[in-house]
């Protein structure tokens, strides 16, 4: 499978991490290895790693919630659109929250940023977290694509990631 991932740093925090592009290819490729989902020949996604004003921005102007958060998802298509869709969408992940989430949670910083890739990729493929049965369905998703890559599970200790990074 074939995706087009466009990687924007608009942050120079990011920099300590030189892979970006390298990590959130790997992240896209596990998503789409373990759920197996359909999508269009060189379909694009689009990656923004910026900082914690820039997705506070991004987060009002959208959901009108005024905080930063730890990514946003901005799907391109509807679900049962995706194997067909040329741009999947967006995805944001913000330096600062992300940082301080790995810190607190005593996760490795790249282990983090990897699963808010796979976190805000799997919602372009239409996972969400809205009730219950949903949550279990997208976190069940997490755990195996993040243990494929080789990362612990991030629900292990963990409050999952919530209702405010959609």
């Amino acid at each position: 499978m074939s995706i087009d991932i466009d990687v924007i740093v608009d942050a120079d925090a990011w920099s300590v991490l030189e892979n970006l592009e390298d990590l959130s290819g790997k992240a896209i490729d596990a998503v789409l290895a373990e759920t197996r989902h359909a999508v269009a020949p060189a379909a694009e996604v689009s990656l923004l790693f910026c900082d914690d004003s820039k997705i506070r921005e991004l987060n009002k102007a959208w959901r009108g919630m005024d905080k930063p958060t730890n990514v946003l998802s901005f799907p391109a298509a509807e679900p049962d659109d995706v194997p067909k869709a040329p741009l999947l969408g967006d995805i944001v992940v913000a330096f600062e929250t992300v940082q301080r989430e790995a810190r607190e949670e005593e996760k490795s910083f790249p282990d983090h940023v990897t699963h808010m890739v796979v976190h805000g990729f799997l919602h372009l493929l239409g996972y969400d977290h809205e009730n219950d049965a949903d949550a279990e369905k997208m976190e069940s998703a997490e755990q195996r694509i993040l243990a494929q890559l080789g990362i612990a599970d991030p629900y292990a200790a963990t409050v999952p990631v919530g209702d405010d990074d959609k």
